[in-house]
């Protein structure tokens, strides 16, 4: 989908510069949903995912927003982030990740290429949950040496 990345914008294979567009949903409202929500929205083009018919639908749909490239990324919260991380994964082409911390958040970008971040919307403070969200939208692509063990969990989805 593209080329390289600053954080904030990515350029596209036709050298256009566009601003990340990043998914979000959660099954809940509070202080810790609200501050990744406002986060998201400061820096990149939030696409909020309603949870009207409940999470599991609401986290699937975010997953299929990421995998047929409307959104680069996704951010999924429920109160453990598991429950959404599965969902999310059941959407072929996602790799959901729940991190409980920026260290897994960001290495999930870089070892798994995961492309849905999960996280907890009742175990973590709001200023974890942002650097979390900060890490993993951050992250700049892949570890190389981690590229056999990416494709092999690509071919998973065939």
């Amino acid at each position: 989908m593209f080329e390289r990345s600053d954080g904030r914008t990515v350029v596209l294979r036709d050298n256009r510069s566009v601003t990340l567009r990043v998914a979000f949903g959660a099954d809940d409202a509070n202080e810790c949903v609200a501050a990744v929500r406002a986060f998201i929205a400061d820096r990149y083009d939030l696409m909020p995912v309603g949870v009207d018919d409940g999470w599991p639908q609401m986290a699937h749909r975010l997953g299929v927003m990421v995998a047929t490239g409307e959104a680069a990324f996704g951010v999924v919260m429920c109160w453990t982030g598991t429950g959404t991380a599965i969902a999310a994964n059941k959407v072929r082409g996602v790799r959901a990740a729940q991190a409980p911390d920026a260290w897994t958040a960001r290495n999930a970008r870089r070892w798994n290429d995961a492309n849905v971040l999960a996280l907890s919307s009742r175990r973590l403070a709001p200023a974890v949950a942002v650097e979390c969200v900060q890490a993993f939208l951050e992250t700049d692509g892949v570890d190389p040496d981690e590229q056999v063990r990416i494709d092999e969990l690509l071919a998973l989805d065939e």
